[in-house]
């Protein structure tokens, strides 16, 4: 039990997935007792009773719904303080809610689509959470709103299954809730600052915005209602409060479970509390899940589809101003209408087929082939659940795979029952995505591909889902062996049985085949042998000390067409990981920087540029690179330096006291370095035991032999034992110096790393070095203002506030000693989560816990004394 929480977060993804299937079955086991009564054959005479007038009423709730949707958004956008016009939000809202109630996962659907408009509208990841946030409040204004008026108008006791509420009970409940939302809206009145949460600022709407949201909600939440409403014949209107109520607790019940689209759960919770007629209940929330959730994800698809296909003519002028925005949603809605034509084809499999239809289709084919044709659609819409994330990753051929399978799904379906309605709609998808190929560009292997949680989830969710219709459909066919080998025009139960059997056998193999193949790497990664020739002559031109991580033998090198410049990179999860400024003549840096951003996107990959300096900023940002400062790097002036100033007065004492002692200096050159390998390899291992640390890799050189060999190398002895050491990071041109891993015995006297970094800084003074590099000071030179972004005051109020995790402080007021001048050092990566997920394959990347896609000679962090950390390790120790 001590290592639950352990055991939690290493499997949390499995427990989530385990916990969201669960809660289907249990949404799909309680629709099937609450349907026990109702036949397939009623069910679907109650469907074909609904009048053209009640599906035209449905329509324009539904509409009107939509419609206040949007202003969800343009609410948020004022109460931030970021108005933008009612076409952006409209576009991003209707994108968001069309995926998020059809695919459920709202934070993710939705937001993707939301922060991919709101992006190219020139809103920031921070502006973006709180439109989410705020969007995501009204709306639950709106169903405690409802809720607790419906409460109060509910006559008599509120039964539930297993709970029975008196009439007091509800009217109690419903006067609390009321009165709660009224508080709520008076306090916006009284409290008008922001809430400040970790540096996060967090706005308050204004009464009259408050006032406006609870009222579009309560709008969108009764259009809603009365769609699904008008589509119950006979119902009472006295039966409205519970029906409105019954409605408001489905709503809870979807979001709360976070089940796909809500399907099962519901209609499941809808049944329960709403008193009537189970079949025309049943009938009018499956026409009503068709016209509020498909309809709207259909139109959706397809303007976007348009939109991308035909970008320069009349009919994409349209969503002209949006165009960039279209090209980045429309891969994601095609993934989602490929999911949902395999939904249908399965569904279509596990339903009886209209007997006029087979009739005829008998006298045409003969049985075997319709069986069979039968069983082909059941696995061609279990093949188009597997390529929808391809899809969505914009995968070329997953395109083509979908195509082929979606025309094929149509002849299928043709030929199992003349379903020209399916037929129609695999068509029309093939055609989108034959419209829109050009979106998927990338050329990475359609089986590298991970299979997601959420991919699981939603597969397990329509598998579910049609196994419950087939067994609904059948309820009056008793179950005997016998059926697996009954074959007939009319057979269609035993159909069903083969084809799921079938559709589950195969979605198994692809599963286990997938997890069971070994790791790949993408052809487009592999780069041309680094030969030392290549490095040296290319080293040559280096104008700063980190381009020595070249040598540490962990790296990836993408060189210039010319081969004088290149820039070494490392991939770790599916982030790629740029190591410094790229390395050579600054003209190469261009086409080095692009060419690596284009193969990390086809591979699909995000690239990250780590310790960027500035010369590099104008080319992240062109990249589209989001940009943060990590902090500044220390930099002395070699040209005026010396240790008789008032300012170097602490380390003049410091250095004069380890000579004192009895420590001497002295440079062993490269060619010399093995004779003293072994005695430099007991002091490492020594302080690596003194300290507990961990060898690193990828930012930091280590203790390898084959590594410290290549450097001059600078020692403390007293007498004529080494007792402190480091290796120099010298360049070519004489610009800078620096040095990488320093390491010292514990009995070093007092001041030894002060003696060792100012003898190396006059060392390389004399020799015309013109600047020492004392390395970085992680997070410090921030401003934290108001109007600053999120990621900026968060940084500052870490090194405010951080010296229990790292001396932010005492490291940067440590280095200030050696009056340096202070040089800004960025990280560029993606926007959003990207961001977020690229800093921790980095963190695992140098802490060594992330095993690099090509093995080399790892690298190691090069710790010393306390107070000073050595150059380029101090992120590893944040992370």
């Amino acid at each position: 039990m001590a290592d639950l929480p352990g055991l939690v977060a290493r499997h949390r993804r499995t427990i989530a997935v385990g916990v969201a299937l669960l809660l289907a079955g249990l949404g799909f086991a309680a629709l099937d007792a609450l349907t026990r009564e109702v036949h397939f054959a009623d069910l679907r005479a109650a469907m074909h009773a609904l009048s053209g007038g009640r599906l035209a009423l449905a329509l324009g709730f539904t509409a009107a719904s939509y419609l206040a949707l949007t202003i969800y958004d343009v609410l948020a956008l004022r109460v931030i303080g970021r108005p933008l016009p009612w076409r952006t939000a409209a576009l991003a809202s209707f994108s968001s809610y069309t995926l998020s109630h059809n695919l459920g996962i709202g934070l993710i659907t939705g937001g993707s689509a939301r922060y991919r408009v709101y992006t190219a509208a020139g809103l920031d990841g921070p502006d973006i959470a709180r439109v989410i946030g705020i969007a995501g409040a009204t709306f639950w204004i709106g169903v405690i709103a409802v809720a607790g008026v419906a409460l109060l108008a509910h006559p008599g006791a509120l039964v539930l299954p297993g709970l029975t509420l008196g009439e007091d009970a509800v009217w109690i409940a419903g006067v609390a809730i009321v009165a709660t939302t009224l508080a709520a809206l008076g306090a916006t009145a009284v409290v008008t600052k922001p809430i400040r949460l970790f540096g996060f600022t967090i706005p308050l709407p204004r009464p009259r915005h408050a006032i406006a949201q609870l009222g579009i909600s309560v709008v969108d939440l009764a259009c809603a209602s009365a769609a699904l409403f008008v589509l119950i014949p006979g119902t009472d209107p006295a039966l409205l409060p519970a029906f409105i109520l019954a409605y408001a607790l489905g709503i809870v019940a979807t979001v709360i479970t976070h089940v796909p689209g809500g399907v099962g759960v519901f209609e499941a919770v809808v049944m329960a509390v709403l008193p009537g007629d189970r079949t025309t209940l049943l009938a009018a929330l499956v026409a009503y899940r068709v016209i509020y959730y498909v309809l709207p994800l259909a139109l959706g698809i397809l303007l976007l589809a348009l939109s991308e296909g035909r970008r320069q003519r009349a009919a994409g002028r349209l969503l002209a101003g949006a165009r960039p925005v279209v090209a980045s949603i429309a891969p994601l809605a095609l993934a989602a209408a490929t999911f949902g034509g395999g939904a249908v084809l399965l569904l279509s499999g596990a339903l009886p087929a209209l007997r006029g239809r087979m009739g005829m289709l008998d006298a045409i084919l003969p049985l075997p082939f319709i069986e069979a044709s039968h069983i082909a659609a059941s696995l061609v819409g279990a093949g188009l659940l597997s390529v929808a994330p391809g899809l969505y990753r914009r995968l070329d051929g997953a395109n083509i795979a979908a195509r082929v399978l979606l025309v094929a799904g149509a002849a299928f379906s043709i030929a199992k029952g003349i379903d020209y309605e399916e037929a129609i709609v695999c068509l029309t998808v093939a055609l989108l995505l034959h419209w829109t190929r050009g979106a998927f560009y990338r050329r990475t292997a359609l089986t590298q591909t991970p299979i997601s949680a959420a991919w699981v989830v939603c597969v397990g969710l329509v598998l579910g889902g049609v196994c419950w219709a087939g067994f609904f459909a059948f309820r009056r066919v008793p179950y005997s062996d016998a059926l697996w080998l009954n074959f007939g025009a009319q057979d269609d139960a035993p159909r069903f049985l083969r084809a799921m059997l079938a559709t589950v056998v195969a979605l198994i193999a692809l599963v286990a085949w997938r997890l069971f193949a070994p790791a790949r790497q993408p052809a487009a990664t592999v780069c041309p042998v680094t030969t030392p020739e290549a490095l040296a002559a290319a080293l040559a031109h280096a104008d700063r000390t980190d381009a020595m991580l070249a040598l540490t033998g962990d790296k990836r090198f993408l060189w210039s067409e010319g081969g004088e410049a290149f820039v070494m990179y490392q991939i770790a999860g599916a982030s790629w990981i740029v190591m410094g400024d790229p390395v050579g003549p600054r003209e190469a840096w261009p086409e080095l920087l692009w060419r690596l951003r284009e193969m990390a996107d086809r591979a699909q990959g995000r690239l990250m540029l780590y310790e960027m300096s500035s010369a590099a900023l104008d080319l992240a940002i062109g990249m589209g690179r989001q940009i943060i400062k990590f902090g500044e790097e220390a930099i002395v002036d070699l040209t005026g330096f010396t240790l008789d100033t008032p300012r170097l007065r602490a380390v003049r004492r410091a250095s004069h006291a380890a000579r004192n002692k009895g420590a001497a200096f002295r440079i062993v050159p490269a060619d010399a370095v093995p004779v003293i390998l072994d005695e430099l390899e007991a002091i490492s291992n020594a302080w690596m035991a003194d300290k507990g640390a961990s060898e690193k890799r990828f930012s930091l050189g280590r203790f390898d032999r084959d590594y410290i060999r290549q450097f001059d190398v600078a020692i403390v002895t007293v007498g004529e034992r080494i007792v402190a050491f480091a290796n120099l990071w010298l360049t070519a041109n004489r610009r800078e110096a620096s040095v990488d891993l320093m390491r010292y015995r514990a009995d070093t006297p007092p001041g030894t790393m002060d003696f060792l970094f100012t003898s190396v800084m006059l060392w390389a003074k004399e020799r015309g070095y013109r600047r020492f590099s004392l390395g970085m000071a992680p997070l410090s030179g921030i401003d934290d203002r108001r109007l600053a972004p999120a990621w900026a005051r968060i940084s500052a109020f870490v090194f405010r506030n951080g010296e229990r995790i790292y001396g932010f402080k005492g490291l940067r007021t440590y280095k200030e000693k050696y009056a340096p001048v202070w040089e800004p050092r960025y990280i560029a990566g993606p926007r959003g989560l990207g961001l977020i997920a690229a800093l921790h394959d980095l963190s695992r990347l140098i802490g060594g816990r992330a095993r690099p896609a090509r093995e080399g000679r790892p690298v190691a962090p090069s710790p010393t004394e306390r107070p000073v950390p050595p150059a380029r390790q101090t992120l590893a120790m944040v992370l």
